[in-house]
């Protein structure tokens, strides 16, 4: 059985302009990602791809991306692909991120999330995803590994 969250994406990203609407409506099921206006671009069992626009209202004091909305684009990739990736036996909620901070961000941001270990759905457990976040040269300006807790749902 495919996830919910996946069968929206496919319904609505063949629409124009459905990719947009689609991010819109996860930014109305968790409100503080709207603060970055994510736009989903690519979604897909162990792969998420988050784009955010260097606009004044993601900006720091020095006129680069801030920290934390580049750690809330890796946190919506990370849950994102998360989502779509398990079957709906089992949920999911972050326990931990780490960053590392590489290079000023100058440009609008592209967030990629995928799988940085195995899923092993036999018991509770964690599960890695790493992200990388790119400026519009290719370069990694940040990175993330985000730690999911994955168990079965309750019946």
């Amino acid at each position: 059985m495919k996830p919910k969250t996946l069968a929206l994406w496919e319904r609505y990203s063949a629409l124009p302009g459905g990719r947009w609407l689609f991010s819109r409506l996860v930014c109305f099921k968790a409100p503080y990602f709207a603060t970055i206006r994510p736009w989903i671009r690519v979604l897909q069992p162990e792969r998420c791809e988050v784009h955010v626009r260097k606009r004044r209202g993601v900006l720091n004091h020095i006129g680069t991306v801030h920290a934390i909305a580049m750690c809330n684009m890796a946190e919506l990739a990370a849950g994102t692909m998360t989502e779509v990736t398990l079957p709906p036996t089992h949920r999911w909620i972050p326990k931990g991120m780490t960053v590392n901070y590489l290079a000023k961000a100058t440009t609008d941001l592209r967030a990629v999330a995928t799988p940085a270990a195995t899923l092993n759905l036999e018991t509770a457990g964690d599960y890695t995803v790493a992200v990388d976040v790119r400026d519009d040269k290719d370069t990694v300006v940040f990175s993330a590994t985000v730690t999911m807790w994955i168990s079965p749902r309750r019946s």
